[in-house]
């Protein structure tokens, strides 16, 4: 059956990076070289897809002797993360060579339709990775499969599903128009973050919810979340493998809504600056631990885009999503 792509495509921590590979002596009007700590806010909670992301990057320049600064990774939920995306698009000065932001389409999303910030706003450092969702069910749901929740549902039995913001409800709703249900039969709670919505199933709140494998395997692995559908083209691999696809359950067409996952930094960056990041950000994607203990181990994609390839696809994707929700 033709699958339907849908492309619309707490606290602080301080991580030393310690090393030598990196030169402190910057020469004037020369190649950017750090001499400062650096600033890294990531508009989501601990535990999180987008902190898990950030954590392993910081992880692999410590151990692959990258950089000799100290970076200072600050989670800034508030507002769904607004305050902080727009704390970064403002950011001027010298500062801005040393402000780092976790970004993807799911702050994307949002940005766009409730504020006036636009990708403009940003320096697009990177894309490092393309992640896709599952839908998990928890140890206290009272539904067998999906399909069991979906029969319920059009039975007049209300199923709630719990998810994070931005893409997850973009990839909710596509699939609630592909399997004919309304937000009534079939409602969704908006968390701050996938672990808190992890933490709501868990706890026996919801009964059903969306995540990438990164946020969800430590519980997958536990029994304490089970993999009940594949929001993809194709099945999983691993300990998600059982998930099966919506083309699987019923006379459905696949819905999928990749996830593109990537670092930007205020506007007034330099260029010396912004070749730099996008440059160290490219040695981490070609490690062999972002490929196994991240991409593989997480069930992601590869795809690396440097900071021109990156602002040219974040750009066409902003301008795709914008008109295909009426937005100016």
């Amino acid at each position: 059956m033709k699958s339907r792509k849908i492309f619309l495509a707490a606290g602080v921590i301080a991580v030393s990076l310690i090393t030598g590979g990196c030169n402190s002596n910057q020469a004037a009007g020369g190649p950017f070289a750090p001499k400062e700590n650096v600033s890294w806010v990531v508009t989501s909670k601990p535990g999180g897809g987008s902190d898990i992301y950030t954590r392993m990057i910081s992880d692999i320049m410590v151990s692959e002797k990258m950089l000799d600064q100290t970076v200072l990774v600050t989670n800034k939920t508030d507002g769904g993360g607004e305050i902080g995306r727009n704390e970064v698009a403002n950011t001027k000065g010298k500062k801005s060579d040393y402000t780092l932001l976790t970004f993807n389409s799911g702050d994307l999303m949002p940005m766009v339709q409730n504020t006036a910030n636009r990708s403009k706003n940003f320096r697009i450092l990177a894309i490092m990775a393309v992640d896709k969702q599952l839908i998990f069910k928890g140890e206290k749901t009272r539904y067998q499969d999906f399909s069991q929740a979906i029969e319920a549902a059009k039975n007049g039995t209300k199923v709630v599903i719990g998810g994070s913001k931005g893409d997850d409800i973009a990839t909710y709703e596509a699939m609630l128009t592909e399997i004919g249900l309304t937000q009534d039969q079939m409602s969704y709670i908006t968390y701050d973050s996938t672990g808190d919505a992890i933490t709501a199933i868990l706890g026996g709140h919801i009964e059903f919810v969306i995540s990438k494998p990164a946020a969800a395997s430590e519980y997958v692995e536990a029994g304490a979340l089970i993999p009940v559908l594949a929001l993809a083209e194709e099945r999983y691999s691993g300990n998600l493998a059982d998930a099966p696809t919506l083309s699987e359950i019923g006379d459905y067409k696949n819905v999928e809504i990749p996830v593109w996952r990537g670092v930007a930094a205020p506007a007034a960056m330099s260029d010396a600056a912004a070749a730099y990041w996008s440059d160290l950000l490219g040695k981490v994607a070609q490690t062999d631990k972002w490929k196994t203990e991240y991409l593989e181990k997480n069930k992601l994609i590869a795809d690396y885009k440097d900071m021109e390839a990156a602002a040219e696809y974040v750009t066409r994707y902003e301008e795709d999503f914008m008109a295909a929700n009426g937005i100016k």
